[in-house]
């Protein structure tokens, strides 16, 4: 498994975005909520989110722990990339990790929401036309 590879798996993804944050993690989001990780220095360890019955699972198997910082979350992580999952299991894990951030997302905000059209009035103005009557 490469960066290359993973970025390609998760840009895939409808309306996946990524950046770098603190200056050395490769970040993929949907709708501003980040759903994988990825050290850009070797051994590039990966974190991403999943299912309580998921992490109980992938936390047993060696190379992959409770992710710093973010396990209480649901966050595992990998030691290095590929290390522990190849390509034809993290795939999966990945899309599993972008639908529990989807699910969580206001709908306005998930992939493919229809804008509402409505505008909304300010309640100032919408007791200023009430007092003109």
């Amino acid at each position: 498994m490469t960066l290359d590879a993973l970025r390609q798996i998760c840009r895939a993804l409808p309306g996946a975005t990524e950046d770098v944050k603190w200056g050395h993690d490769l970040c993929f989001s949907i709708g501003g909520k980040m759903f994988a990780a990825v050290n850009l220095e070797p051994p590039h360890q990966l974190g991403f989110k999943c299912s309580p019955e998921m992490f109980a699972d992938l936390t047993e198997r060696e190379g992959i722990i409770p992710a710093p910082y973010l396990a209480r979350a649901m966050w595992v992580q990998e030691s290095a990339l590929g290390a522990a999952l190849d390509r034809r299991e993290l795939e999966p894990l990945l899309r599993a990790a972008y639908e529990l951030v989807i699910a969580k997302l206001p709908k306005s905000r998930r992939p493919g929401a229809a804008p509402t059209g409505k505008a909304r009035k300010k309640p100032a103005a919408k007791k200023r036309a009430q007092k003109r009557r």
